[in-house]
């Protein structure tokens, strides 16, 4: 038996931290959606009890350092499941960017799981067990566009905003998002987004309002450390786009339009700049 599933990228359209917990995690409201970046996991049964993993790229770990892996061996664990599987990831989300390419692709390993091994979880409890995989795997199970909050897995869905083009650009570098929250003084954030405002315009379907409302608390870390993504985000203001952020931790920063014009303007701008820029939609709403 052979299943695959599409694992998109998200992006913040708001980041915020509100302030330090006891158990060592931020509280954070995040605003994120997603877009038509994505992964294809395809999942082999196997009658073994074997976790086989390969990747189309090669700086992929394929062992115990994969989500993957460690959700399918949670679930094997937990549920007592006697068979394996055969796991290929197709990999087009970049790694280490602000995507949520590894927490998408660990929610489409419990999504695909759940359907191979026949496990009959509802969504809930596979956002749950996500949970314990990373913070981003609950809203990468529901999809769309959401709220988080808690540290990001306590989802709130919201419906889909207005279709726009998104244009990001990813520089040379990898970021530990770990390593940007350690570094952020949350008792110190003068600036913080308006994430009401975003919800309001979201649901009132009111593109330049969202544009103009875009906002994430971990660029002042991230852009310090990384001169060039503070480049990339100069670069793309410059060029007219109308609205411009980094995406989580970064590196990854992006412009957002509706208008079609614009996009191949950014497109070239950026490609003189950086190797990796991909032009994609939003996609916004759940599957």
């Amino acid at each position: 038996m052979n299943v695959s599933y599409k694992a998109p990228a998200k992006i913040n359209l708001t980041l915020d931290v509100l302030h330090k917990r006891d158990d060592g995690y931020h509280e954070v409201e995040m605003v994120m959606t997603t877009i038509d970046l994505a992964d294809q996991l395809h999942f082999t049964l196997r009658e073994d009890k074997k976790i086989i993993l390969d990747c189309s790229a090669s700086y992929v770990p394929t062992d115990q350092r994969n989500l993957v892996y460690q959700v399918a061996k949670l679930l094997q664990e937990r549920f007592g499941v006697e068979q394996g599987v055969s796991v290929y990831i197709e990999k087009n989300i970049p790694v280490a960017a602000g995507l949520a390419g590894g927490s998408s692709d660990a929610a489409m390993a419990i999504k695909g799981l759940n359907e191979l091994w026949k496990l009959n979880l509802s969504i809930e409890q596979m956002a749950e067990i996500g949970a314990e995989i990373g913070s981003d795997v609950p809203f990468c199970i529901y999809g769309g566009t959401a709220l988080a909050t808690g540290r990001g897995e306590i989802i709130h869905p919201l419906p889909s905003p207005p279709p726009f083009w998104v244009i990001l650009a990813k520089p040379p570098i990898g970021v530990s998002t770990g390593n940007i929250y350690r570094k952020l003084k949350a008792s110190e954030i003068t600036e913080h987004p308006n994430t009401e405002r975003m919800i309001e315009a979201i649901k009132e379907k009111d593109f330049p309002t969202m544009a103009a409302t875009l906002g994430n608390v971990l660029e002042e870390v991230t852009l310090k450390e990384h001169p060039q993504v503070q480049r990339i985000k100069e670069r793309m203001q410059k060029d007219g786009a109308d609205g411009v952020l980094m995406s989580g931790s970064g590196p990854t920063v992006y412009a957002i339009t509706q208008k079609e014009s614009k996009v191949q303007r950014l497109y070239n701008a950026l490609k003189g700049f950086c190797r990796d820029v991909y032009v994609v939609r939003s996609i916004g709403e759940r599957k």
